[in-house]
């Protein structure tokens, strides 16, 4: 395993922290007053999860970081768990979110796609890394 595989999935998933805060904030200025919270929730998701495909892909390029299969879901798997970790203690305990409004975001049934996020994190890093 490359010695900087630690570094780059560390920095991956900061990325996509700043890239998601980015997205919330243009969500809830721009298009959630104007489409209501479930269009603009699955607006950008969608948004999201192309900007996740992206940066994987263009860091997967420029990083020289050549992945294994088990490198890529090992990968994927840490971007996942940091990002479910982040969500929930950081949505919980600092913005003070009822763990019933945070899981109400996985419910698929009633059009939440955020679970969607969550899967392209996981296999963004194989996928990518097919294509390079």
């Amino acid at each position: 395993m490359n010695p900087n595989f630690y570094i780059v999935v560390i920095g991956t998933w900061f990325l996509f922290m700043i890239l998601a805060i980015i997205n919330g904030a243009i969500r809830n200025k721009i298009y959630k007053p104007i489409v209501g919270d479930l269009t603009s929730h699955q607006i950008s998701t969608i948004i999201l999860i192309i900007l996740i495909i992206v940066a994987t892909y263009l860091i997967l390029k420029f990083s020289d970081l050549k992945l294994s299969t088990s490198e890529a879901f090992l990968m994927g798997t840490i971007l996942l768990v940091l990002t479910v970790t982040f969500e929930l203690i950081i949505g919980h305990f600092v913005f003070g979110n009822t763990w019933e409004k945070l899981f109400a975001d996985y419910n698929i049934l009633k059009r939440r796609v955020w679970s969607l996020v969550l899967v392209t994190t996981f296999f963004a890093p194989y996928l990518t890394n097919k294509l390079i």
